[in-house]
């Protein structure tokens, strides 16, 4: 007994010192800056926003190019979408906090923008002669556009920062 309060004098440590510690092994087990939305699942769904971001921006651009004036709203909303996915795609991809919230907006901002098209697009068929991405809830992209935003929700929620003494 007394052997161990003896170990105990030598190396005293404040619960401070203990804390930060431990805050560092968790550092360093999920890399700089503690990002762990690009790990695991997390990079499945990147990559699927990639998949998007790309197909997007080449539609849209081919429509932009080639038929514009057939249906500018659907085909600007087409990139509109390229746009967003390209940011989701970035965002999830990069660690911070200011990152995080990026990812927040842009899969919000995604999922109203496939409810809202998707809305519009079957009760005023005639405002979207020509489909888009976001259309009749994705249907052309077998409603992936409708479930990736809800994905990436939980998967942001699951992997939120956690908030420290300074960011209370």
């Amino acid at each position: 007994m007394e052997e161990a309060h003896n170990v105990n004098d030598q190396h005293p440590q404040s619960a401070d010192a203990m804390a930060a510690d431990q805050g560092s092994r968790n550092k360093a087990r999920t890399g700089a800056g503690g990002n762990t939305r690009n790990t695991g699942p997390g990079r499945l769904l990147i990559a699927v926003y990639a998949v998007f971001a790309i197909s997007a921006t080449a539609r849209a651009g081919y429509q932009i190019l080639t038929k514009f004036s057939d249906a500018p709203v659907a085909y600007l909303l087409s990139a509109f979408a390229a746009l967003v996915y390209a940011v989701a795609t970035v965002s999830l991809a990069k660690a911070g906090s200011t990152w995080f919230k990026v990812s927040v907006a842009a899969v919000l901002v995604e999922l109203v923008g496939v409810v809202v098209v998707g809305s519009l697009s079957i009760f005023d068929s005639v405002a979207f002669p020509h489909e888009t991405v976001w259309s009749l809830f994705g249907r052309g992209y077998g409603f992936i556009p409708l479930i990736l935003p809800v994905l990436g929700l939980v998967w942001l929620y699951r992997r939120r920062p956690s908030l420290g003494k300074a960011d209370r």
